[in-house]
């Protein structure tokens, strides 16, 4: 059964309704963002992803499309700040994908999996992108496909999930599938001068999350948030190539769910960790956007650009790649999964997610274990990336 959907607002943006019987999501129009979205929509009403607190604001004019949607998660192409020009290409922040206007193809119901096609035709890299969102009875899951056709060359891009964690020192607990290291953003990520503030060592190469330097000399723990209120910082985990799956996952063990979300690595290379706590002064941030951490799952070079992430680099040195080559006769897809899992009592960060065709089951540090259906055909079935 196919329909067509009506635009409605829904914090402050014109979107589009998904609904299954375990999860409700809305698309914003303008810049195919997903936010809010509801796990477990009929009993306790989950929603791990942040929406900006001034969503629901009058924007000022200089205010990117970009920012004055910004929520949930949305799909980036180029991603990143994009101020250098990629050849004749000038692109916008996180690219045309996150700031332009989507068009709705269809809603489809179809034996208990909901569909909504959305597409978009770019202007900057002449091309298409057509972005499907789909919901299965019975998941606690978001399936997020991403179709890039009829462009060539490089292209660096990834998905930009936005993880709202309770107001308590270090309630979540963040971590990932095996990794070649992780790396500070080479540069401070803000200025004092312009009212921003970081606080980890620049350039700082770890190789673990848990022991980070920073400015001043000590370490910081990046597997326990929220932390360091005050400060805006980015650091990337490089992903180990050779695996099959890879994950990243945020275990609240006081409110016992876990999020996480998968992808192939071949695809989705690294992780980047935005951790947003109020380092940012200026409008439209005005100290107010805390308790946030970007989870972004991406091929690139830190936020640059793509220029950065075209040329040689120290991420793609160490064997991450930080470019797709797009192909103008073989579509690229890009396939990623955000899912929710209730956890028992005792179930802390998790050590391991281990998949099979139609379920994945989760273990803690602790040993506790558990598992949840979800479509892992999904994820491998038709990805491309040469």
């Amino acid at each position: 059964m196919a329909r067509t959907g009506k635009l409605q607002i829904v914090c402050g943006q014109l979107s589009w309704r998904l609904v299954s019987r375990d999860v409700e999501v809305a698309l914003t129009r303008l810049g195919g963002q997903l936010g809010p979205i509801t796990h477990c929509r009929k009993g306790r009403k989950i929603q791990p992803l942040s929406v900006a607190p001034w969503a629901t604001e009058k924007h000022r004019p200089k205010l990117i499309p970009l920012l004055q949607a910004l929520r949930g998660d949305f799909f980036c192409m180029p991603f990143g700040g994009n101020e250098t020009p990629f050849g004749r290409e000038k692109h916008p922040p996180h690219g045309e994908t996150a700031n332009a206007a989507w068009k709705l193809e269809t809603i489809h119901e179809d034996n208990g999996r909901h569909t909504l096609h959305a597409s978009l035709n770019t202007r900057i890299r002449k091309g298409r992108v057509d972005k499907i969102v789909s919901l299965v009875d019975g998941h606690n899951a978001v399936y997020c496909r991403h179709v890039i056709s009829g462009m060539s060359g490089p292209m660096n891009l990834g998905h930009h999930a936005m993880v709202k964690f309770p107001d308590e020192e270090g309630s979540g607990l963040i971590s990932f599938s095996r990794f070649l290291c992780g790396q500070v953003f080479i540069a401070p990520t803000e200025d004092p001068a312009q009212r921003g503030y970081s606080c980890l060592k620049p350039g700082a190469v770890f190789k673990s999350p848990a022991s980070v330097p920073t400015v001043c000399g000590t370490t910081a723990d990046l597997t326990r948030y929220p932390a360091r209120r005050g400060f805006e910082d980015i650091a990337q985990i490089l992903t180990d190539p050779t695996l099959d799956l890879a994950w990243t996952a945020v275990s609240f063990p006081r409110q016992r769910y876990v999020w996480f979300a998968l992808r192939d690595p071949k695809i989705l290379s690294s992780t980047l960790m935005w951790m947003s706590n109020g380092g940012r002064h200026y409008a439209p941030w005005n100290g107010r956007h805390v308790n946030v951490m970007g989870l972004e799952d991406v091929t690139t070079y830190f936020h640059s650009g793509l220029a950065e992430a075209a040329r040689r680099n120290p991420h793609n040195a160490r064997g991450c790649r930080t470019v797709l080559d797009l192909k103008p006769n073989r579509p690229t897809i890009v396939n990623y999964i955000m899912a929710v899992a209730l956890t028992p009592p005792g179930f802390d960060r998790v050590k391991a997610i281990d998949a099979d065709f139609d379920r994945v089951t989760l273990q803690s540090e602790s040993g506790k274990r558990v598992t949840v259906p979800i479509d892992m055909t999904f994820l491998h079935g038709t990805s491309q990336s040469d």
